[in-house]
């Protein structure tokens, strides 16, 4: 008996773009961006989306030093479903200061989560934070020309991704690879 394959039509699609931009006073640039766009249309409460339009389309740039230190932020909405959307994107600014490590998600929740915030630019702050590692230290990667970094025998710092993941926690061979026992820093 031949099997067929269901068809398919698309209803939504979300794209998330994130990039991290170096820049010449020695910070970074992390910039998201997150449309969902609707193929069919849709008649929202507020207004009526063509298809092929955006329901949202928004951005959020982060300025970030090597430590992960947040210097600035810029949120924009330029498609929401309603008018008011757009006046939320002050808030973001609160996120300044803060920086981006184990707990930052919980921080962000607490400064623009639920009605101080706007849903989708706070998720976009997720995939923000991942960029952001990913930037600084590929850039610090480079500046060591690929070598790992050395400490002669000297006791390590807690690398940033352990306890980040199944991989990377403390006691799998990745960490022990990575930090070793007898290596690592007294004060953690």
């Amino acid at each position: 008996m031949p099997t067929t394959t269901p068809t398919r039509k698309p209803i939504h699609v979300r794209r998330i773009t994130c990039t991290g931009y170096e820049r010449s006073d020695g910070l970074f640039d992390i910039e998201g961006e997150m449309q969902d766009i609707t193929p069919t249309g849709t008649d929202l409460l507020f207004k009526l989306v063509p298809p092929g339009a955006p329901i949202h389309h928004m951005r959020i740039v982060l300025t970030v030093d090597r430590d992960l230190h947040i210097h600035d932020v810029s949120a924009s909405i330029d498609a929401g479903p309603t008018v008011h959307c757009p006046d939320i994107t002050p808030t973001y600014a609160g996120l300044k200061g803060l920086q981006i490590r184990g707990g930052f998600r919980q921080k962000v929740k607490a400064i623009v989560g639920g009605v101080n915030g706007c849903t989708h630019l706070t998720e976009l702050l997720g995939p923000l934070a991942t960029t952001a590692m990913q930037t600084t230290m590929a850039v610090m990667r480079r500046e060591r020309n690929g070598q790992r970094p050395t400490a002669a025998g000297k006791p390590i710092p807690r690398p940033m991704l352990i306890n980040s993941c199944h991989t990377y926690r403390e006691d799998s061979e990745t960490a022990r690879l990575l930090w070793p026992e007898g290596r690592r820093a007294a004060a953690d």
